[in-house]
């Protein structure tokens, strides 16, 4: 009975050491960022022994960063009845309230945790910030307190310097993270992520040469680590958006890093929900739709694969898939509705709406309905503005001066948006050209909208010498002589102070002879003198100007 007793104590001491091993395999996979291969680990552990407290707890990180919450919580909530650290799990819990802005459940969850911890303790801590920092609204200074706690227990810990150098970056206080990273490091050279996060913050300072020479140094030492070849598709990602010179070549480097990160990390339909997301912000619409078929073949009926239909199809100009797939996205009320899913469900009725060579007006109702559904992006999320002008454009090329005003509009709705300016511009020559075109009825209202619209242009960018002329050419239409001839003055105060260099230039003696013919004719009924000076500038200009040598004949007599 003894020598059982024995081996049963052995027999128990060599499966817990085997778990600890097991878990310490899964958080090496987590922090790698294979997640089926830790889930995997994470439920054999539970499998052989349900009384491993941390393994739930790890399972149940994973769904929640997954966004399963259904999982997570179930996980959380079996974690609590195991034998050893189940109150890791209420750690869980507690993000899972901070998720939903219930601070002070979270709170109480946390506590609990707190209680079961030894004096020398500090990993509850550090999951605890953790919670602060991942949660969908994070409280960064909640975690750097916290953190202060398990800085007391052990200042050393690689894993606490690690958690600080999130926090600080997360506070945005860039030196105290780059001395935590640096730490933690320096603590173990092993903890390749904090070496990592040293090019992290070169890539927020955009410092991109040398923070793609961070993480080559970084990869020389380890080239399996696939969290670096995200963060270096990231670097050239951002990269291509701040040198527009090269954005292809750069967009192209992003994009064969992300495929590297894939084949390091796993194909789950989770990694290739990131990928997916990767792909909508490069623009690769193309790949998106080969990976949006690729996901709907592991799971025919996750909501958000019809996310990426939707959007790749609008795209690629499938735009019955695309309104079919956001339709039924949007329509169900359990789906985590973004302003994007509005945004291109809008803008592929809009396409709808206008397809065809040979299409001089829009379809009113699927334009109407894309342009409501479009303000409704915008209520959601301002800054979607910004992926309106490229939809603009194509209307306003398609000569739909009308419908690309009403696009424009909404555009420029946002003073912060990227493309304020040169939207501004095309709202005023889209509302010009549109009471212009054969047959138009005056639109006054329009017009002075894009008076309006030229007058942003003016003020954004005093220098930008053609919006002065149509915002006089605009005056002409509304009948406003005094305005007229002052826009057209300032157009001329501009190109005469480049110098003679930029007044040869054909177009803009084109425009100094529509300047000086206008004014004139502006001038004619109450200052002849005055009209004829203009005439003859038009003159000194083009000799054989037939209009001015009219007017001037008929102001003489």
């Amino acid at each position: 009975m003894n020598k059982f007793k024995i081996l049963s104590v052995a027999f128990l001491a060599t499966v817990s050491v085997m778990n600890a091993q097991d878990i310490d395999q899964a958080k090496k996979a987590i922090d790698a960022e294979q997640f089926e291969n830790a889930k995997s680990t994470l439920k054999s552990i539970i499998k052989s022994d349900p009384s491993e407290g941390k393994a739930y707890f790890l399972l149940g990180n994973i769904y929640l960063s997954q966004k399963v919450s259904d999982s997570a919580k179930i996980t959380y909530q079996n974690g609590l009845t195991a034998k050893n650290d189940e109150h890791f799990n209420y750690i869980g819990l507690g993000q899972m309230d901070l998720n939903k802005g219930d601070v002070v459940a979270a709170k109480a969850k946390f506590e609990l945790a707190r209680k079961e911890m030894g004096r020398r303790d500090f990993g509850e801590y550090v999951y605890i910030a953790r919670a602060y920092m991942n949660a969908d609204k994070p409280d960064f200074k909640a975690a750097i307190q916290t953190l202060n706690l398990a800085n007391e227990r052990n200042a050393a810990e690689p894993q606490v310097l690690l958690a600080f150098g999130d926090a600080h970056y997360g506070d945005k206080n860039q030196n105290a993270a780059y001395s935590a990273y640096r730490n933690a490091f320096q603590a173990d050279n092993s903890l390749i992520r904090a070496k990592m996060q040293l090019g992290v913050l070169l890539k927020g300072a955009k410092a991109y040469t040398e923070a793609v020479k961070a993480f080559n140094d970084v990869i020389a030492t380890n080239p399996n680590y696939g969290p670096l070849y995200r963060e270096l598709a990231e670097t050239y990602y951002y990269w291509a958006l701040n040198v527009p010179s090269r954005n292809d070549e750069y967009m192209k480097e992003a994009l064969s890093y992300y495929e590297k990160y894939m084949s390091l990390t796993d194909y789950s339909l989770a990694s290739r929900m990131r990928h997916a997301d990767f792909l909508i912000v490069a623009h690769d619409y193309k790949a998106l739709e080969i990976e949006a078929e690729k996901m709907k073949q592991i799971d025919k009926v996750n909501p958000r694969i019809l996310r990426y239909l939707g959007y790749s199809a609008y795209y690629n100009d499938n735009v019955d898939v695309a309104i079919k797939s956001l339709q039924d996205y949007t329509a169900n009320t359990t789906n985590s509705v973004i302003s994007l899913d509005y945004l291109y469900l809008g803008l592929a009725n809009i396409k709808k709406a206008t397809m065809g060579a040979d299409v001089t007006a829009a379809e009113p109702v699927l334009f109407n309905k894309g342009i409501e559904l479009i303000k409704k992006a915008v209520a959601m999320e301002s800054a979607v503005v910004n992926d309106l002008s490229e939809a603009g454009k194509g209307l306003y090329e398609q000569k739909l001066y009308k419908e690309a005003a009403a696009v424009f509009e909404i555009s420029t709705s946002n003073k912060e948006s990227k493309n304020f300016l040169l939207d501004n511009f095309y709202l005023g020559n889209s509302l010009y050209f549109d009471n212009t075109k054969a047959g138009a009825v005056k639109d006054t209202i329009a017009l002075r909208k894009a008076d309006i619209a030229f007058g942003n242009v003016i003020e954004a960018s005093p220098a930008t010498q053609d919006a002065y002329v149509y915002r006089a050419r605009t005056n002409t239409l509304l009948g406003d002589d005094a305005q007229m001839i002052n826009y057209y003055q300032q157009y001329i105060d501009i190109v005469t102070k480049k110098g003679p260099e930029e007044m040869a230039k054909a177009a803009v003696k084109g425009k100094l002879i529509e300047a000086y013919n206008t004014m004139a004719a502006g001038y004619a009924n109450t200052d002849k003198v005055k009209a004829i000076e203009f005439f003859n500038k038009t003159l000194a200009i083009d000799p054989a100007n037939g209009y001015a040598l009219q007017s001037v004949e008929m102001l003489k007599k």
